[in-house]
């Protein structure tokens, strides 16, 4: 008896999903065939959803590219002690290994009296009065330490051991100060602002081509539906509702962001690797970007998809709720 009462309320459960299932068909069919009757109309939209996620795309590996070379860039920048040119090997050993103690160092390397001048004379074996000057120079080059820092922005650990390490204190050489003090000390916050401003600014230059691209796919889509205002009211006239209405707009966007997104792909590939030996030539970090985006070349599509769909669908969904009063 429960069974029998149940069947209406079921079939009617079942009317209403074949229903709206059928409706999402044929707002899929409209959207398509919106798609693909105006022609010159959707090259446009196309065209500009395909502008839009290449320039997305650039600017993401951009914004890449230049915090690889900056991270770069502060690998090569490290701090030096010096030492007084009798230090001796064990004594260099165990300053060494106290730096290597302090949480922010990366790495330490000492450098002889005996390695520098080997290493300043092979650097100028093509200047003749440079060796000569250096075979006549009575005084040594001094023992160095050559830190690597996790943040160039903050020595104040080394600042702190240089004050406070009796060995190093014993050893220090009193004519040259460590580089991350004085006029050397002015050389390295330069360096370290112009690595943090590049890297905001990448940032903040993604965010604004990203809304600025998002605003020229609104208002093409804008155009797309001004183009079809009649047809629109005629629905409404009919009893269309809202959603159906929508529908197709939303769908013929996702086409558009669909196709616009293998195309922005392609393209922004084909371009990394026509500029990649150009900028290695310049020593920007190019390599790495690259290499990431090959390897997850199906993600970086699917993220492409997905990004194309999601700016089709909002902007349809604004154009059309604010220019057509839907």
């Amino acid at each position: 008896m429960a069974k029998k009462d149940n069947e209406p309320k079921a079939l009617r459960q079942n009317k209403r999903t074949r229903r709206k299932w059928l409706t999402f068909v044929r707002m899929c069919r409209y959207g398509i065939n919106n798609f693909s009757r105006n022609t010159w109309l959707t090259i446009a939209a196309t065209a500009v959803m395909t502008i839009t996620l290449l320039i997305i795309f650039m600017t993401l590996v951009a914004r890449q590219v230049l915090v690889d070379t900056v991270d770069q860039i502060k690998d090569k920048v490290d701090m030096s002690l010096y030492v007084k040119t009798d230090t001796s090997s064990s004594d260099a050993k165990s300053i060494q290994s106290e730096i290597e103690k302090l949480t922010g160092v990366k790495s330490v390397h000492y450098v002889s009296p005996e390695q520098a001048r080997t290493d300043f004379a092979n650097q100028n074996k093509g200047d003749a009065q440079t060796l000569e000057a250096l075979n006549e120079a009575t005084n040594k080059l001094p023992g160095t330490f050559r830190v690597s820092v996790v943040d160039i922005n903050n020595p104040s650990q080394l600042d702190h051991f240089v004050k406070t390490d009796s060995l190093f204190k014993q050893h220090a050489d009193p004519n040259r100060p460590p580089s991350f003090s004085g006029e050397r000390r002015s050389a390295i916050e330069t360096i370290a602002n112009a690595t943090t401003f590049a890297e905001r600014a990448g940032l903040v230059a993604s965010v604004i081509f990203i809304i600025i691209s998002s605003m020229i796919v609104f208002n093409t889509i804008r155009m797309a539906i001004f183009n079809r205002k009649e047809e629109i009211q005629m629905m409404k006239l009919i009893g269309a509702d809202h959603s159906f209405i929508r529908g197709p707009f939303v769908v013929e966007a996702m086409v558009y962001g669909f196709i616009a997104a293998i195309l922005a792909t392609i393209l922004g590939m084909l371009a990394l690797y026509g500029i990649k030996d150009k900028l290695t030539d310049y020593q920007i970090a190019i390599d790495g970007t690259v290499q990431l985006v090959t390897v997850y070349i199906g993600f970086v599509l699917i993220a492409m998809i997905i990004a194309g769909g999601l700016i089709g669908i909002v902007s349809s969904l604004l154009a059309t709720r604010k220019y057509l009063k839907i």
